[in-house]
């Protein structure tokens, strides 16, 4: 009888100790991690459970690894979620909302914004400088990018569209890049889709480069469908366009800030004051605005404009009426 009393003493107290170490297991899940401000914390790729718990114990940010090791065997499915990436984790959040949040997808992100009007050449550097991207194209070539990318017999310029992309460490600049060729391609496809019938444009490409030539002409929003009446005017008369940002983004490195008489004269691909009809490629990113105003261009009988000076421009049916404006705006001013 004695034994069995000291048998039944010694279940109590085991049952008793088996409950307080549960409880205090528990508390250890559900109490505080040791954060007192906003952290960072990053997940290696491949980093197994008892990897990333060792660490957090390491750091100082949970008590000690064993209450989690614990759980990964009492909850294993829970325990094989931990995703790779950075992860903000907030002081007064628990130990179980801290294995929940690195299982989640609920990674930090940045952002890089693309202009609209920007150059290729723009947006590489762009990219090259971007934080926490995976720089993959920074000694690639153009041509060696679009192959990349699945488009080897395409030229760069215009094939991007400009907004704002978000990412998460680990994403490289050529992920980056093929959204944005995704979105353009999307984009132009559904503008195309819509556009004025009797359009001297051949196909999708010719309004991408159109567009270009808008964006780079006026900042001015209102202006864009009239600056397309022009161009479609001018193209359906066979007049060349005579557009100072294709002469400027013909001259590449060369350009200084200026152009001259002789620059306009000068022979190249891009020089719309030599060549007929539109440019080979386009000269920047155009937004949807200006891929908008190139197939839905304003009617009227404007030829020519000429820029006040304030980002606006000064339409002219005439050329008498053209050079009475370039001399307002133009010649008057720089006197």
């Amino acid at each position: 009888m004695r034994l069995l009393k000291i048998f039944v003493v010694l279940m109590v107290l085991a049952a008793l100790a088996a409950f307080a170490g549960y409880r205090y297991w528990q508390s250890q899940l559900d109490g505080p991690i040791a954060l007192d401000a906003a952290t960072i914390y990053e997940v290696p790729r491949g980093a197994a459970f008892s990897q990333v718990v060792d660490d957090l114990a390491a750091r100082g940010i949970i008590a000690a690894a064993w209450p989690y090791q614990v759980l990964a065997r009492v909850e294993p499915r829970a325990m094989q979620g931990l995703r790779a990436g950075e992860f903000q984790l907030e002081p007064g959040m628990s130990g179980r909302q801290l294995i929940a949040k690195l299982s989640s997808d609920q990674v930090v992100t940045y952002r890089v914004t693309i202009p609209e009007g920007w150059t290729f050449r723009q947006m590489r550097q762009l990219l090259n400088g971007a934080e926490k991207l995976d720089h993959r194209t920074a000694e690639m070539s153009d041509a060696e990018i679009m192959r990349a990318l699945g488009h080897p017999d395409e030229h760069p310029e215009g094939r991007f569209f400009p907004d704002t992309y978000r990412y998460h460490k680990g994403v490289t600049d050529l992920e980056v890049l093929e959204r944005a060729y995704a979105r353009m391609h999307k984009t132009l496809d559904e503008v195309w889709a819509s556009r004025d019938d009797g359009l001297p444009l051949d196909g999708p490409y010719q309004a991408l480069i159109l567009a270009s030539l808008i964006e780079r002409e006026t900042g001015v929003p209102a202006e864009r469908r009239e600056i397309a009446g022009v161009f479609v005017r001018r193209l359906e008369k066979g007049m060349r366009l005579q557009t100072d940002p294709t002469v400027i983004y013909g001259m590449g490195d060369s350009y200084v800030g200026n152009i001259t008489r002789a620059d306009l004269q000068r022979q190249n691909a891009y020089n719309t004051y030599v060549i007929d009809g539109l440019p080979p490629t386009p000269i920047a990113m155009p937004g949807r605005a200006s891929l908008e105003a190139a197939v839905h261009p304003a009617p009227g009988d404007a030829l020519y404009f000429v820029a006040k000076g304030d980002g606006s421009h000064q339409f002219s049916r005439t050329l008498s009426e053209h050079n009475a404006a370039v001399r307002r705006y133009i010649l008057n001013r720089d006197r």
